[in-house]
């Protein structure tokens, strides 16, 4: 009798569940379904901003698409961006802060103060300043979370007292100069061309490496996975828009070149694209973040599974706080000074409006540190766009806020549709 008889085969192990690799169609089928089930994500603020684009570049022409404008467009964004960033993680719970512009303007004053006024170093005098922001929103959240304070209330009162302390700051001369060249750099300052090519190719090269690395990790858990051709796309993506836009900003785009040249990436891209990454990784990889998608849809849930619905609270609006410090300084870093309307005006509607436009939820539970940055570029073509083609600053507002309008009509339909499909 042989040896190796068919009841004597090696059986199949049990403790590694099969590889389901779906098909190109099928990864396309199920977005569709997705889609139709109100999981729009980020596509209406992608088309919205696509078109926008086509529609400024037919009116303006190169006038809109020239180097200048296109690092003008950066640096109109930034601000706003980090602003909105830092607003997703209170909008992820279903609270507002109204708060967040002055709270920028407030400690970016304090930044300015220990800076110009008593010749601090700008590391410690920033740091001093994002602990200001913090402390700031530890109180908001404490006041909300412990008290019950509805945080519209809260941060309402907020706005209205920090922008008291604002005008405290800058006294009677109305500004807080800026002096340091490295806080100025921020804005105002580029790359080298050659750093700005190696930053390009450090983050494609990262972001296929984790999105190679997340899809095998998908297979080995015998989850569904899409083909490899998929990644490449993405990855192709990626690296065409990037480098695409590096080789733009690569090039000489300073009205005359004897005075000064001006080329390379903003030094503002990297750190904007530090903090998405770090925001993004704590949002989606930690304990921490998933604990506030829970609590932001459904806080007696999330209480009852054991989850520190008031910590979580209080986190949120600490992070919005900190965030809005950082946005702040760009706004003065910008402008060399903090005024008293640092931080006001339009600010924090365009903050708001910057999340909301990029896919985050009004009603809590979904959001992505992304959506405020593509929100923030919606904005910044929409102003830079309209200022471009003369219009008045009514006109302006008129557009953006049919945008958010729009954008908030899309977020209640698509959270209509999905509770209907069941996904919410």
């Amino acid at each position: 009798m042989s040896a190796t008889s068919q009841d004597e085969q090696p059986a199949v192990r049990q403790d590694e569940p099969p590889v389901v690799r779906q098909s190109l169609k099928g990864t396309f089928d199920d977005y569709v379904v997705r889609l139709r089930g109100g999981d729009v994500g980020a596509l209406p603020a992608i088309a919205g901003l696509i078109v926008l684009v086509l529609v400024f570049t037919f009116l303006s022409g190169s006038a809109f698409t020239n180097a200048f404008n296109f690092a003008n467009l950066i640096l109109q964004g930034s601000a706003i961006a980090v602003f909105a960033m830092g607003l997703v993680f209170v909008l992820l719970l279903g609270e507002i802060d109204l708060s967040a512009g002055y709270t920028g303007g407030v400690t970016a004053g304090v930044l300015g103060i220990l800076m110009t006024n008593h010749g601090w170093p700008w590391v410690p005098a920033l740091i001093v300043a994002l602990l200001c922001g913090t402390v700031i929103g530890l109180s908001i959240g404490l006041l909300v979370a412990k008290l019950g304070i509805p945080s519209f209330v809260v941060t309402l009162s907020y706005f209205l007292a920090l922008q008291g302390v604002l005008l405290i700051e800058t006294g009677a001369g109305g500004t807080i100069a800026y002096r340091n060249d490295a806080i100025l750099a921020i804005m105002n300052k580029n790359m080298p061309v050659w750093l700005g090519w190696v930053f390009a190719i450090v983050v494609v090269v990262a972001y296929a490496g984790l999105s190679l690395r997340r899809q095998l990790s998908r297979a080995r858990a015998g989850l569904p996975t899409p083909p490899l051709v998929v990644w490449a796309l993405k990855s192709g993506t990626m690296a065409v828009l990037l480098f695409g836009a590096t080789a733009y900003l690569s090039k000489e785009r300073s009205r005359n070149v004897f005075l000064a040249s001006l080329k390379g990436v903003p030094i503002v891209v990297p750190i904007v694209g530090a903090l998405l990454v770090i925001l993004t990784f704590l949002l989606t990889r930690t304990a921490w973040g998933r604990h506030v998608y829970a609590v932001g849809g459904n806080a007696e849930a999330a209480r009852r599974a054991g989850i520190s619905v008031s910590w979580v609270k209080i986190s949120c609006f600490m992070m919005c706080s900190t965030l809005a410090t950082v946005g702040g300084v760009l706004l003065a870093s910008r402008t060399n000074s903090v005024n008293p309307q640092t931080g006001g005006a339009e600010t924090l509607l365009y903050a708001v409006g910057a999340a909301v436009i990029g896919g985050t939820s009004l009603f809590g539970g979904k959001g992505r540190p992304l959506d405020g940055l593509l929100g923030a570029a919606v904005i910044a073509v929409i102003i830079n766009g309209m200022t471009l083609q003369g219009q008045s600053q009514g006109r302006v507002y008129i557009i953006t806020g049919a945008v958010l309008l729009l954008a908030a009509s899309v977020d209640a339909i698509s959270r209509r549709r999905a509770s209907a499909s069941g996904r919410v």
